[in-house]
């Protein structure tokens, strides 16, 4: 048995996972804890990390060290995904995280990592609990991110994945400036995501897929909303089964409603309320352009992507 230590640092929250990882790659968790801290706010506009989201994911980076070191983590992974790999001052964010974890007594740097990669660690995080459900593939995960969204197609491995930069913080800062957002607005964002759509499908094929596979706040956000729940309840939220229809009706009400009457939602974190709005359009046209393609497929949320996959990773 190994007790690791995940930190998934990206655009839109920070998320510490420390788990015990047994002889046949069995995990059970610990800890598991997201904050959101918007690392990533400006980073498209202004191609740095904001001095003050970064303190905030500082201080929040020192206390999920010290959390580690209380529980006795041998080894601890910390991967900083598109915001940190986007921006020009990512080398001071870099330094910070080193010094946090060194304070706990762990050398660790954080490992920006590439989209491909990033997909991989997701597909891996995904698909485990599903092969076992006998949920069928082949699936297609989508890790729809603050910053971009990763669309990867396999079965029992990584056939073909792709990384494009339209996320629920991109989107908002981009086009969704009005509350609720214009027509004008929406199909100007309605363009931005097809247009990384075209990209994606160059390198994924998305016709013959089984199981659509939904991973990351956005999504368990919508699903709660698709399966009317008046409180965030994550074991009604994995594995949960939902139609495409019932997710795309629940994404145009997000896109559609008033940021106050968003943040009154029971299940709504609050950091949340003024972005799940472009994540839902996100998400929306992502199933739109499947069913295109595969008319029959069905959709699987799951609370396990690459948090498990970047804990997974540590025990190799």
């Amino acid at each position: 048995m190994t007790r690791v230590g995940a930190v998934d640092c990206g655009t839109n929250s920070i998320r510490l996972l420390v788990a015990d990882i047994d002889d046949l790659g069995a995990l059970t968790d610990v800890v598991r804890r997201t904050e959101v801290v918007r690392l990533g706010y400006g980073v498209d506009r202004t191609g740095v990390i904001d001095l003050v989201a970064m303190d905030r994911t500082l201080r929040q980076t020192s206390e999920y060290a010290v959390q580690c070191r209380e529980h006795s983590v041998e080894r601890v992974r910390f991967v900083a995904t598109s915001a940190s790999r986007d921006a020009r001052n990512a080398a001071e964010f870099v330094a910070g995280v080193e010094q946090a974890f060194a304070a706990a007594g762990f050398d660790v740097s954080p490992e920006v990592v590439s989209g491909d990669e990033e997909a991989d660690l997701s597909f891996t995080g995904a698909t485990g609990d599903l092969v076992a459900a006998g949920v069928a593939g082949p699936y297609l995960v989508v890790d729809l991110g603050g910053g971009s969204t990763e669309l990867v197609r396999g079965t029992d491995h990584v056939e073909a994945a792709r990384s494009v930069d339209v996320g629920c913080v991109r989107i908002f800062e981009r086009h969704l400036r009005s509350d609720p957002p214009t027509d004008a607005e929406v199909a100007a964002a309605t363009r931005d995501v097809a247009a990384a759509l075209d990209r994606a499908e160059e390198v994924v094929d998305l016709a013959g897929i089984a199981t659509v596979v939904g991973l990351a706040g956005s999504i368990t956000t919508i699903t709660a909303h698709a399966l009317g729940l008046t409180a965030y309840e994550p074991e009604r939220i994995h594995l949960a089964a939902l139609t495409p229809a019932a997710h795309r009706e629940a994404s145009q009400s997000l896109l559609r409603m008033p940021t106050a009457e968003r943040a009154a939602l029971g299940f709504m974190h609050p950091g949340r309320v003024d972005v799940i709005g472009a994540g839902a359009l996100v998400w929306h046209e992502v199933l739109g352009r499947v069913l295109e393609r595969s008319p029959h497929v069905q959709v699987v949320t799951s609370e396990h992507d690459i948090l498990d996959g970047i804990a997974l990773s540590c025990s190799r």
